[in-house]
């Protein structure tokens, strides 16, 4: 059997005082065009040997500013699968979730995404908000 490579990108499940997850309005273009994403992003190679919690924050401040806030844990609380199509071959994502605490800091997103918003999980249809891999991780993380 063929072996898979997967790259890993590291997502954050941010949650603010009333357990409200802050969730990323994708752009009009790309594979969640129309969809919900979550602050984070890809392990960089040079970025191999650094613990999980730094090469997040690295994220987190390009992704929505400096902002802070807090693990609740250093283990995934949540796994998810995304493919890309692209130029001819399909590049495989493996999503690590960790949850988070919002403390304070105004969110800035990037030019990656068109908004934000707090999003109460148990109050929406996910399918409505999320797909692939991070609909993957948001329900198995409402679960567990």
């Amino acid at each position: 059997m063929e072996k898979d490579f997967y790259q890993i990108s590291l997502k954050l499940i941010l949650k603010n005082s009333r357990d409200e997850i802050l969730v990323l309005k994708a752009l009009d273009t790309g594979t969640y065009a129309g969809f919900y994403d979550l602050p984070g992003g890809r392990i960089n190679k040079d970025e191999f040997n650094l613990p999980f919690e730094k090469i997040l924050r690295r994220e987190i401040k390009e992704e929505i500013g400096k902002v802070s806030f807090k693990l609740t844990s250093i283990q995934p609380a949540a796994l998810g699968r995304h493919k890309i199509e692209g130029r001819g071959n399909e590049i495989h994502i493996l999503y690590l979730f960790f949850e988070g605490r919002y403390i304070k800091g105004n969110i800035k997103i990037s030019e990656e995404h068109s908004s934000y918003d707090w999003l109460d999980l148990e109050k929406i249809n996910l399918k409505k908000y999320f797909k692939s891999g991070i609909l993957e991780g948001v329900e198995m993380h409402l679960w567990n």
